[in-house]
């Protein structure tokens, strides 16, 4: 989960400058944590407590607010026991990684992915884009290479990971369904040589760039086993005491042995 949190600071001064350079500064003054962090957090925090996923994802939401959630999301945070509302927007993926990391067994954890992304973005999209980034992200941390990772995320949810970012790069814009967004951020992740260049191709895209380095940092975290000291000390000093605190019991009881 760090590597999402990662990749969203990173990502967050660029989500509306829509750079094609990968060699933009990797933290700014400006750069901060978005909702993609507070819910990733959430799923984290839920996790630990055993609370639906949709009442820790309100909870926090409320807690933070203003941090770049949508419409839609917005109108169900305020409005309680509200349901879902049929989203296929890339947040169900942004948020997901921490169920990579809990659950041992494939499909328990897909069960889960859905049951996270359901709550709010419970259209089939929704989910698909959720149970994929988890996929991934589950298989990397499990050992697997990209081309096994390219191969059953492609096989399960049909999403084509065989294109290349400079192909991609050119025509590319702002898409925030999953569709359009998470196998793009996937392949961000299958070029990369080591965690900041997953972040880097993410963003470079000049899309969704908080949420795409969000979930190719999710993957290449696990894939690269861990996330830099150098990156790691400047995203803990964006970080409230309450995220470094469920951030810490979670690793301490899902990743130790890892």
């Amino acid at each position: 989960m760090l590597g999402a949190i990662a990749g969203d600071i990173i990502g967050s001064v660029y989500e509306n400058l829509h750079t094609k350079r990968k060699d933009f500064r990797l933290f700014t003054p400006l750069s901060f944590f978005t909702d993609d962090t507070v819910l990733t957090v959430a799923v984290a925090d839920s996790l630990l407590s055993g609370k639906p996923y949709a009442d820790s994802i309100r909870s926090y939401a409320r807690r933070y607010p203003m941090r770049g959630y949508g419409g839609g999301f917005m109108r169900w945070m305020l409005i309680p026991g509200a349901g879902p509302y049929n989203s296929f927007g890339n947040g169900s993926a942004m948020r997901v990684s921490p169920v990579a990391w809990a659950f041992d067994k494939e499909e328990e954890m897909l069960a889960q992915a859905e049951l996270s992304a359901a709550c709010t973005h419970n259209h089939p999209e929704g989910i698909k884009g959720a149970q994929a980034a988890a996929l991934a992200v589950f298989l990397a941390r499990k050992g697997a290479t990209k081309e096994e990772i390219r191969g059953a995320v492609s096989a399960r949810y049909g999403y084509d990971l065989s294109r290349k970012i400079a192909d991609i790069r050119p025509s590319y814009k702002m898409e925030i369904s999953c569709q359009n967004s998470v196998p793009e951020a996937i392949i961000a992740f299958l070029e990369s040589q080591n965690f900041e260049d997953a972040v880097r191709n993410a963003v470079s895209l000049g899309g969704d760039a908080d949420t795409q380095a969000a979930i190719a940092g999710s993957i290449a975290e696990a894939y690269y086993k861990g996330v830099p000291p150098g990156i790691l000390e400047r995203v803990n000093k964006k970080l409230p005491a309450r995220f470094l605190d469920v951030i810490g019991r979670f690793r301490a009881k899902f990743c130790a042995a890892a």
